[in-house]
């Protein structure tokens, strides 16, 4: 399992399907809340809906694990605090803020700004990891990725367009997953990651469901065929990719193999330009999705490792 998750071509390869699963979540939310007629004031029926597809998608992980891998689900229960630490993490405060967030901006700027997260990762890994540190080209690529977000957020009159509950939120978002990530390659040594993760988003998704329909009352999510569909895709493609970037995330630096989910942006903002109504591709985000890539192939110059 280390070998192949430890192959430059493999974790491209496997990186690419998980972030592009992520990239789809952007339209895939936007759409959810069109059918589910969800308004962009009512946060309780967000928080809810997040809390619904990370529920189920837990479930998925613990029966992939059962019924696909063949595995015996026996949880030690000092696992536990891992578990809830990084369900409120990865799921509860990241996601909290990222399904409000999408919801005060359009769907290509979100996926643009939520790359901000590859770069704090960089940032923090420098502080904790002694053989993950800052260099010159680490510190191009950050002002690069920054500025394709500066870019971004700027109107057409060159002022900087940000609402705190939609960009401001997004950028919360993205630095709790940084923590996150870092959290994962600590404890994903001792703790198997499909675990790690159906662990993670069931005790992350408790207070969302709760905090949710408390804060609903009396009302009611009402699902038809297609918004149940995208319900079920978005709690599939949440268990696959995280599984996937956890197997990443445990052979591998976070300060190498976090420059991946810059490819999230490009995805999610294809998608999004080509699902959702009204979404396109303006000069500015052109300009500043082309600076993030940029910050992805600075970040990969040199590298010594074959593509074996």
């Amino acid at each position: 399992m280390e070998r192949f998750f430890t192959k430059k071509i493999n974790i491209l390869i496997v990186s690419l399907i998980a972030m592009a699963l992520w990239g789809s979540a952007f339209p895939v939310l936007k759409v959810s809340y069109e059918k589910l007629a969800i308004e962009g004031p009512d946060i309780y029926s967000k928080i809810y809906f997040a809390g619904l597809r990370f529920f189920m998608a837990s479930i998925l992980v613990f029966l992939a694990a059962k019924l696909i891998f063949k595995m015996n689900i026996n949880i030690k229960k000092d696992h536990i605090k891992s578990f809830i630490i990084l369900g409120l993490l990865q799921t509860t405060l990241q996601y909290f803020f990222f399904y409000i967030g999408v919801a005060n901006t359009t769907g290509i700027k979100s996926a643009i700004i939520q790359a901000s997260g590859t770069f704090f990762t960089v940032i923090l890994a420098h502080f904790i990891y002694n053989n993950d540190k800052l260099n010159i080209q680490k510190v191009l690529s950050l002002i690069l990725g920054f500025g394709g977000i500066l870019i971004v957020n700027i109107g057409k009159d060159f002022d900087l367009s940000f609402k705190l509950i939609g960009e401001g939120f997004l950028l919360f978002s993205a630095l709790v997953s940084t923590f996150a990530t870092i959290y994962v390659k600590n404890v994903s040594q001792d703790i198997e990651p499909v675990f790690l993760t159906g662990g993670q988003m069931f005790f992350g998704s408790l207070p969302l469901l709760i905090v949710g329909k408390v804060g609903m009352g009396g009302s009611k999510l009402t699902f038809d065929k297609v918004s149940f569909t995208l319900l079920l895709y978005s709690a599939f493609l949440s268990a696959t990719a995280f599984l996937l970037w956890y197997m990443i995330l445990k052979y591998n630096k976070p300060g190498e193999v976090s420059i991946y989910r810059l490819f999230i942006p490009i995805f999610g903002a294809t998608l999004s330009a080509i699902f959702i109504k009204g979404e396109h591709f303006t000069f500015n985000l052109v300009i500043g999705l082309i600076l993030v890539v940029l910050g992805i192939l600075v970040l990969n110059l040199n590298r010594k490792q074959e593509f074996e």
